[in-house]
């Protein structure tokens, strides 16, 4: 609780700040609408535009989008991959993501559910509170798998609950790191039309997965494994 009190301040003022100080405003709302775009070539370009320092902004749009839940982190992964090659594009995709996932679930476990609710939304929070409540840890992996599931909202869920940061962080990096290698695949090495067919076909992957899983841990275990505080 003193802790909470300690850093409650700083993401109180944090926001203040980028509200009030107009060229940090500017440069959110910026953010915002290129990510409202859905536009890889748009990202491609903002990237570009920096220079030697596009894989450390990277890295930040990561962080930031990490921050600003929910926004479409697919984009930065297919931008990555054509800028720096499928491979280090990967990496960069996977290591930023890990860093957000461990940011999202560090501000829930110190700020606790009523300021996370605020971050993210009450409604998102309690749609997933049933699936951790049966699934546990077992969530992160499935969460990982799918696009269109916030990764940043289940870090958020995560870090309310009593799974341990270390559980979460390997369930977390095992997770993504397959969607991560075929996102980045598909971005990389095709482009238009052939990139959407592929995506599609990784999209139809990724949901035979998730119902294979599904069925496996529900027949398997029925227990909760990771109660919501």
């Amino acid at each position: 609780m003193t802790r909470t009190i300690k850093v409650l301040p700083f993401f109180i003022g944090l926001p203040l700040i980028c509200f009030f100080v107009e060229p940090i405003r500017t440069a959110i709302e910026q953010l915002i609408l290129l990510f409202g775009q859905c536009d890889v070539g748009s990202v491609k370009e903002y990237i570009l535009s920096f220079g030697v320092m596009a894989p450390v902004i990277s890295f930040g749009l990561m962080l930031f989008q990490a921050l600003i839940a929910p926004l479409p982190a697919f984009l930065i992964t297919f931008a990555n991959a054509a800028l720096f090659g499928w491979a280090w594009g990967a990496l960069l995709s996977w290591s930023s993501a890990m860093a957000g996932a461990a940011l999202c679930f560090a501000i829930a476990r110190l700020l606790g559910r009523e300021a996370t609710e605020k971050i993210t939304t009450r409604f998102a929070l309690e749609e997933l509170d049933p699936f951790f409540q049966q699934y546990g840890k077992h969530t992160i992996l499935i969460a990982r798998l799918l696009p269109f599931i916030s990764f940043d909202i289940v870090s958020y869920a995560a870090g309310l609950t009593s799974m341990s940061f270390s559980s979460f962080f390997w369930a977390t990096g095992l997770g993504q790191l397959p969607a991560t290698l075929m996102y980045s695949y598909a971005g990389g090495m095709l482009t238009g039309g052939a990139q959407k067919f592929v995506f599609g076909l990784l999209l139809v992957f990724a949901v035979s997965v998730l119902a294979f899983l599904l069925k496996k841990i529900w027949s398997g275990n029925k227990r909760p494994v990771a109660g919501v505080r």
